[in-house]
């Protein structure tokens, strides 16, 4: 069970109400025409976004309500034809590899406990198979946890790659063969029109996992690296390129490619507040921590030059919480040693080592959604008297991307963002900024459509799925208008915009 800890939800908050709209096009009846592109085989290459992934899952309600399919409606007003998406089998999600589960089932909110969702996995069993073939053309090839290497990669459909981490299951249920690579599965279909959206996760690994992974800038070998290192990148644009280079070999030459948005914008990183101990809920504890744990670490710190990690709480305003920073210089030595005269040679040690490199979160960290629930619970891996999470026991590095990982992905997007626009130029293609879009959905103020406000807030905010990376249908919807722009705006075409209050969003209990 997984309690999200966010600020009370009340179904009458899901949207602020307003009169504007900040899109450009409306849904009216328009003459609908093609412009210079010709939309009659449109494929879609990409991750998880593009295949409607939404709730930690894929399945049939948001496949159908993916950004692609929802353009192909559009296309279809202008001479495109069908558009036919890898379907799973319900719509509970999940996959099977014989009687093994090997991707879960989507989340749901199971109640509400103190104004906050406690989200669940639905409880049953997955009914795709991934070793069922799909056959015939696919239009959506959007492969839910690839990265940009991924799409050139000869076995990433093979079957008997799933186990090993070689291999993706949805793409091994529509893979044309256990060699081929997506890039030459999307050209052999010889498409008039593709869009392409990739990258995103060749930078969310690592940040989603609170930078466990490692920065390959200059390892050109994606073949060495983790599942949540950061690609190097030139290894991104090389991929892409390969991608668009496959395609235009095979006379596919009109298209749209997207850019990748800041992942620290989206509900996972900003949900969670890095103060969120207020003194109400500390209680009669407040005190005591700071007399026989905030007090003395402060004390010991200063004296090695590093009293700035840890201050005493505060009985007036809400305090961060306490983590683990590795980048930090490890002083467990340094407090073991000047705390031993008073707490022991045993306890000393472990205060050392438990808090060498601890601090208090500040403003420029991100506390993870995953970190909602363990945050204030007892962690029974710590001595008894300071075993809470995040107040007396430091969050571990998973549960947190620091400032200085945070600055790693930042650093990582802007270079692959450079080198999309220069390959976009160069290929004659239209562009979308989706970073631009979900900075602007990111706001305050949001986004709105026909009186609807949608923001990057987790549930209330509408646009953004309950595992906080995932959109929903509106928020889909949203993705899908921006590609509409930007293909009516580079091929002259005149495609409608779509409605995203037409869509669904969270579903409450």
């Amino acid at each position: 069970m997984k309690k999200i800890f966010i600020s009370t939800i009340a179904a009458s908050l899901l949207f602020t109400l307003s009169c504007e709209t900040d899109f450009d096009n409306s849904t009216e009846d328009v003459v609908v025409t093609s412009g210079e592109a010709d939309f009659s085989k449109y494929i879609a290459i990409g991750n998880s976004l593009t295949s409607g992934f939404r709730d930690n899952a894929l399945y049939i309600d948001g496949q159908n309500e993916s950004y692609p399919n929802l353009i192909a409606n559009q296309m279809k007003l202008a001479g495109g034809g069908e558009f036919r998406q890898p379907l799973m089998a319900d719509n509970n999600g999940g996959m099977v590899l014989g009687t093994t589960v090997i991707q879960p089932t989507k989340l749901y909110i199971e109640s509400f406990s103190n104004g906050s969702p406690v989200l669940k996995n639905v409880a049953a069993t997955p009914t795709t198979d991934v070793a069922i073939k799909l056959t015939g053309t696919i239009n959506n090839m959007g492969i839910p946890g690839a990265k940009s290497y991924h799409l050139v990669a000869p076995g990433y459909g093979d079957i008997n790659g799933i186990l090993t981490g070689t291999a993706n299951p949805y793409y091994v249920r529509f893979s044309t063969s256990s060699t081929s690579t997506v890039a030459g599965d999307a050209a052999a279909q010889k498409p008039t029109f593709f869009s392409l959206w990739i990258g995103n996760n060749d930078v969310l690994g690592y940040a989603s996992s609170g930078g466990s992974g490692i920065d390959q800038k200059g390892n050109l070998n994606p073949a060495s690296y983790g599942p949540n290192d950061i690609s190097d990148p030139n290894v991104v644009a090389g991929s892409i390129q390969a991608v668009l280079d496959a395609l235009k070999a095979a006379g596919s030459t009109k298209g749209i490619i997207a850019n990748i948005p800041y992942v620290t914008s989206i509900p996972y990183f900003t949900t969670v507040p890095y103060n969120p101990l207020t003194p109400q809920a500390l209680g009669a504890n407040l005190a005591t921590l700071n007399a026989s744990l905030y007090g003395p670490l402060k004390q010991a710190l200063t004296a090695f030059g590093a009293g700035d990690r840890i201050n005493l709480l505060s009985s007036t305003s809400s305090n961060p919480v306490l983590i683990k920073d590795t980048s930090l210089t490890n002083l467990s030595a340094q407090l073991t040693a000047a705390l031993t005269p008073s707490l022991g040679a045993s306890t000393a040690a472990a205060f050392g080592q438990i808090y060498g490199q601890a601090r208090q979160a500040t403003a420029q960290d991100y506390v993870l959604l995953t970190a909602s629930a363990v945050i204030a619970t007892t962690n029974p891996s710590a001595p008894a008297s300071i075993n809470v999470n995040g107040v007396s026991y430091p969050l571990e590095n998973q549960y947190v991307l620091t400032k200085t990982e945070a600055a790693l992905v930042k650093t990582a997007i802007d270079a692959y963002n450079t080198s999309i626009a220069s390959l976009a130029s160069s290929y004659g293609l239209a562009s979308v900024n989706m970073n631009a879009k979900m900075v602007e959905l990111n706001s305050a103020s949001g986004i709105q459509w026909d009186g609807v406000r949608y923001t990057t807030r987790f549930i209330t905010g509408g646009a953004f799925s309950l595992d906080g990376v995932h959109l929903t249908g509106r928020g889909y919807a949203i993705v899908a208008n921006e590609f509409l722009k930007a293909i009516n705006s580079k091929y002259r075409s005149n495609l409608p915009m779509v409605n995203p209050n037409s869509y669904s969003g969270v579903t409450f209990p």
